[in-house]
């Protein structure tokens, strides 16, 4: 059995008591062709992709079930960093495109670290939960239990890659169970929820002699969904007419298992989304003049213009801040990580002032201050002071910190600036850039700049055909529309090619993500001196993006 002494990381939930619950899950087992009575180990191993003999049914006392995305393995999610709220929520929805999105995609998976190619020989060193991976060790070195890996992601997209990804880690699964457009038996599932509880019932129902099951998860809502499914299972178990009653009840824990979230390095990421964007367009019929047809974009929203303030300089800001002690922290918002040159995208005039897109400016700290105890700021001097710049406002400075319902405008009504001495007087570099966030939008629609020029086309890529029928709420998505059938997209030999894909696309990006653009000049040459700058416009939605 499993050590008692639990690990840092998860948390056990409490075991439930076995009260009223829906019969929802084998009322839709049943109706959907899963109501058979006779179970065999044969019969089970249909769900799996792995072609392995399972134990023996009166060998297991333990059902071991582990999660994969963000439970085992560290899954990366959508970069909040890069992309706006709405499109976020688009990324997880399976009908936002033709090819499922962000969770039914298999290339997006097989992009994390440096991709499949690299990734595979060194088993995605780095990449999962090893407290995780421990447990399962143990579970596999037990002889009366049976290892089971269970994920909605679906089996015809993702069979391949996963199979690959556990055998470079050498875990030896019993079972590996991925959402099936149709069950073994014939069944049609409305949700993941509903397939994972269909499977876990054939489970239990084969392995009769379990005294236990144990389910491994990262999400909330499906750890209440196991939970409830479980203490409903053993109700009929207990109490429920003779004919329900088929194996007795079971002890059944829920643990949740802390997400580690994790991205994919950003130009990649741009990358494969811009490839699905493609993929998707391609699959639309040919276009006709004047008329809307679901052709989608990327494009990018500027919410300010600055010289950009590297983590560890922000850090070093952030330490000339001193915070009264009764401000609650939960009022704080700390920023250091740019002086302002203008709050939108700037003219091509103000550009040429401050050299360009990535051109570097050396600043130093000369005073600090505090704004009704709301704003506090740090004021600048250019180095050498003879360097050319061009700020908001008439005296550079950087805003560190505001207190709720501030206003970073409000950092140019300081007059009384108090020196730093000598040691606090920090020297540091700063770089033209823009806050981007990127969305993704019909092709036709207006406002904001259009990404088109700086993600380049993969035009040769193959077309991919719809997703799967039942792709539905794998990851935060929305509504399910049924699909056609989809290709195989994990099969041995087609990441490599994915892969280079990938490497025409990232020479196309270049490094325009990381400084916002492509440099226009560098060094401190531009004209112009300090901008007075003192009216607020632009700024009244920055509370958010500053």
């Amino acid at each position: 059995m499993l050590p008692t002494a639990r690990l840092a990381l998860i948390t056990t939930l409490p075991r439930r008591a076995m009260g009223p619950s829906a019969y929802a899950a084998l009322a839709a087992h049943r109706h959907n062709g899963g109501g058979s009575s006779h179970h065999t180990t044969t019969e089970l191993a249909r769900w799996s992709i792995l072609n392995k003999q399972l134990p023996p049914v009166d060998a297991i006392k333990a059902i071991h079930v582990y999660d994969f995305d963000n439970t085992l393995f560290k899954t990366p999610l959508p970069n909040p960093k890069i992309w706006n709220g709405p499109t976020i929520g688009q990324l997880a929805n399976p009908d936002t495109f033709v090819n499922g999105g962000w969770w039914h995609d298999s290339r997006i998976l097989a992009a994390t670290g440096e991709g499949i190619l690299k990734e595979e020989p060194r088993a995605w060193s780095g990449w999962w939960n090893e407290k995780i991976v421990e447990l399962i060790n143990l579970t596999i070195e037990q002889p009366d239990a049976v290892c089971i890996l269970l994920t909605g992601r679906s089996e015809s997209g993702f069979s391949e890659l996963i199979k690959r990804m556990i055998k470079s880690k050498g875990l030896e699964f019993d079972l590996a169970s991925l959402k099936p457009a149709v069950g073994p038996s014939g069944q049609r599932f409305t949700s993941t929820m509903n397939f994972k509880q269909v499977f876990l019932t054939s489970v239990m129902e084969t392995y009769k002699h379990a005294e236990e099951i144990r389910i491994y998860e990262d999400r909330p809502k499906h750890t209440k969904g196991f939970r409830d499914f479980l203490a409903d299972y053993n109700k009929r178990q207990q109490n429920g007419p003779v004919g329900q009653r088929t194996r007795g009840p079971i002890t059944a824990e829920v643990v949740q298992v802390a997400e580690l979230a994790t991205n994919l390095d950003p130009v990649m990421e741009i990358a494969e989304i811009q490839q699905l964007i493609n993929d998707h367009n391609a699959s639309l019929p040919k276009r006709r003049p004047g008329v809307r047809d679901g052709r989608l974009a990327i494009k990018k929203s500027v919410f300010y213009t600055g010289y950009l303030i590297n983590p560890a300089d922000t850090q070093r800001l952030l330490s000339l801040v001193q915070i009264p002690q009764n401000i609650p922290e939960a009022d704080l918002k700390y920023h250091a990580n740019n002086i302002m040159i203008c709050p939108r995208p700037c003219s091509g005039s103000i550009l040429d002032k401050v050299g360009g897109m990535g051109s570097k400016m050396t600043w130093i700290v000369t005073g600090t201050a505090c704004f009704e105890n709301n704003i506090w700021a740090a004021c600048l001097k250019p180095v050498p002071s003879t360097a050319k710049f061009h700020t908001e406002h008439a005296s550079p400075l950087v805003v560190l910190a505001l207190r709720k319902g501030a206003r970073p405008v409000d950092a140019g009504k300081i007059q009384n600036w108090q020196p730093v001495p000598r040691d606090k007087a920090f020297v540091f570099e700063a770089v033209v850039g823009e806050k981007v966030l990127l969305r993704i939008e019909a092709e036709e629609s207006g406002g904001g700049g259009d990404f088109h020029g700086t993600v380049a086309a993969s035009k040769g890529a193959a077309k991919r055909k719809h997703t799967s029928g039942g792709e539905d709420d794998f990851r935060r998505g929305g509504t399910t529309t049924p699909r056609g059938p989809r290709t195989l997209a994990g099969a041995q030999g087609t990441f490599p090619q994915q892969q280079q894909q990938q490497q025409q696309q990232q020479q196309g990006l270049g490094n325009n993500w990381q400084q916002g653009g492509a440099g226009r000049g560098n060094g401190n040459n531009g004209g112009g001196g300090g901008n007075s700058g003192g009216g607020g416009s632009g700024y009244g939605d920055m509370n958010n993006y500053y």
